[in-house]
């Protein structure tokens, strides 16, 4: 179970929607909504000593002010509701995007709204009922699962005087892959058996397809009739037989360290992918028959994402 702090120190993260009732607001005064009280302290103990009336209506006119503008900072996150959309992955050292939306389903506009987290911060306006989508961007450090922890939604409207904030914990998270390094070189490849199945089903037995010839594909697979004809290098794919495999291997990549390791698979991989070959990766925990496409790239890097990390 856990003392009662502790519970409350660890949120449960909430998959969402989310909607702002009056038990998740909190306003407080902002400085300069200090610095405001004590100016009317010093205006009502000048009119007390003055008996002066008008000094009396402009403090209290003030205040009253100051009062209206708690409600509407109230109002202006009151009734909100906010979606949490689905991250895309990306690679180590760029900028991560958490697509939040607020939508607003009453009929008047909130202003001033400002999502902040760890110094990121995004601002936006909601017309009445209406929706509007925006992307909190946060740095990715490291390779594996980021997520973006606790979110602010805040708001200083209408005055200033006041801050009005409430606090989200999204259930999000994205893929963070190994940043690519090392040489763009690609090991060699291997003879391989393969079936029906293997390798996208390209062998070298029945004529399968055309595709355009790529660096090390077989010159005795290339059309050199529609070479002739000024098609362009296009080479012969079959089904059935054998195949030369790419594999990406753990142990070639003569780097000492995991994470460079991982980052020189992560370089091999979109080189592989970006030429349209055919490939496998083996890892020490596990190995991703050849394929090609974009479900093997992403496949691949999802595996030298989490290498290692407990999800």
């Amino acid at each position: 179970m856990g003392k009662p702090w502790q519970r409350w120190r660890r949120p449960t993260p909430e998959p969402g929607p989310v909607t702002l009732t009056r038990r998740r607001i909190y306003i407080l005064p902002t400085r300069h909504g200090l610095m405001f009280v004590g100016v009317l302290l010093a205006m009502l103990i000048g009119a007390i000593n003055y008996q002066n009336g008008l000094a009396y209506l402009l403090t209290f006119l003030l205040t009253s002010l100051a009062i209206v503008s708690i409600l509407h900072s109230y109002r202006n996150l009151h009734g909100l509701v906010v979606h949490f959309g689905q991250p895309g992955a990306v690679f180590a050292g760029e900028r991560a995007a958490f697509p939040l939306q607020l939508e607003n389903p009453q009929a008047r506009a909130r202003y001033a709204l400002r999502i902040e987290r760890q110094g990121e911060v995004a601002h936006s306006d909601v017309a009445a009922s209406d929706a509007h989508w925006l992307q909190l961007s946060v740095p990715s450090k490291k390779r594996g699962l980021l997520r973006p922890g606790r979110l602010v939604l805040s708001s200083l409207y209408p005055l200033g005087l006041f801050r009005a904030w409430s606090y989200l914990h999204p259930a999000q998270q994205l893929l963070v892959y190994p940043k690519p390094e090392g040489p763009r070189e690609l090991p060699p490849q291997q003879q391989q058996a393969f079936g029906s199945e293997g390798l996208g089903g390209r062998g070298s037995e029945d004529f399968d397809s055309l595709r355009n010839y790529h660096e090390g594909d077989s010159m005795r697979h290339v059309h050199w009739k529609a070479l002739a004809r000024g098609q362009g290098m296009v080479t012969k794919q079959f089904s059935g037989g054998s195949s030369s495999a790419l594999w990406l291997h753990w142990e070639q990549t003569g780097r000492p360290e995991q994470e460079q390791r991982l980052s020189a698979l992560a370089r091999w991989v979109l080189e592989a992918d970006s030429q349209g070959l055919g490939y496998g990766l083996i890892l020490p925990d596990r190995e991703i028959p050849p394929a090609h496409g974009p479900a093997q790239r992403k496949r691949c890097l999802e595996a030298l994402a989490l290498y290692g990390i407990k999800a």
